[in-house]
């Protein structure tokens, strides 16, 4: 016991400063994508839909589509997509995920109401409707001590009586559409639901299977969208934080990327 208390004694604090202190993420991590709309030399067609637009119209970004893989960090026909050391890409309506510019309308704040409800204690019930298991764990990195996301009041809870909001991740396959509408219908009235990751906003990698949706349907209405393949911990905490009104709306400049970050050759190739 004594052994155990000085080692962590010695291990210090492991918290991340986050949102008091910048984020540190490690030299693969690949935040909010931007679109270059140079001239590329050797193009090739992006596996994914995350840029939109037919050829000759102007294209945007779709981060809702975005699965951050290496291939999409190529020059397409569009122009050179990359990615940035920004998280921050969580926000409030499906339209938000769509940019010309590269910018998202970062998440706002619930409404009056709701934050004297929710504001210091949120609950929330996850459903896994059809999902390859990446999403789920980093909702459960969120309780771990690096992120500890219950110091902001924030819980997963067994019981959707019990629940706040719901979290949904996976591409909403038929065999759990029953499962995820008892669910919603099972939590008290105010509630909000959380679209985590590309299969649950889109379909993902398996958009237009006749198994699965197209991700979250107008049946339940998300009031918060977080992309990726599999979101990191800290976009989902900073969409959290700026739906219950912690953070400032507006986007603060984040640390520059370190020198040694690799480029869109090198992801192309599958870095590291």
């Amino acid at each position: 016991m004594f052994e155990f208390l000085r080692t962590r004694l010695q291990q210090g604090k492991r918290t991340s400063p986050f949102p008091h202190g910048s984020a540190e993420f490690p030299a693969r991590f690949r935040g909010l994508p931007v679109l270059d709309v140079g001239h590329c030399a050797e193009q090739q067609e992006i596996p994914s839909a995350v840029v939109t637009g037919a050829r000759g119209e102007r294209r945007a970004i779709d981060l809702g589509a975005c699965l951050f893989s290496p291939e999409e960090a190529v020059c397409t026909p569009a122009g050179e997509l990359s990615y940035t050391r920004d998280h921050r890409m969580a926000t409030s309506s499906r339209e938000g995920l769509v940019s010309a510019s590269g910018e998202v309308a970062l998440a706002q704040a619930l409404n009056a109401r709701m934050l004297s409800m929710f504001g210091r204690s949120l609950r929330l019930r996850s459903v896994v409707a059809g999902s390859c298991g990446g999403c789920e764990a980093e909702l459960v990195a969120l309780g771990n001590v690096v992120f500890d996301l219950a110091r902001f009041g924030v819980q997963f809870v067994a019981s959707p009586r019990h629940a706040d909001g719901l979290v949904v991740t996976g591409a909403v396959s038929r065999n759990m559409r029953v499962a995820l509408g008892k669910t919603y219908d099972a939590m008290p009235a105010p509630r909000i639901v959380i679209a985590v990751g590309a299969c649950a906003i889109t379909g993902g990698p398996f958009r237009g299977s006749e198994a699965v949706g197209d991700g979250l349907s107008v049946e339940w209405p998300v009031d918060l969208y977080v992309p990726g393949c599999p979101p990191h911990p800290l976009t989902m905490l900073d969409g959290l934080l700026r739906l219950l009104n912690r953070l400032p709306p507006e986007r603060q400049p984040v640390a520059p990327a370190p020198s040694e970050l690799p480029g869109p050759e090198a992801l192309a190739q599958g870095y590291p």
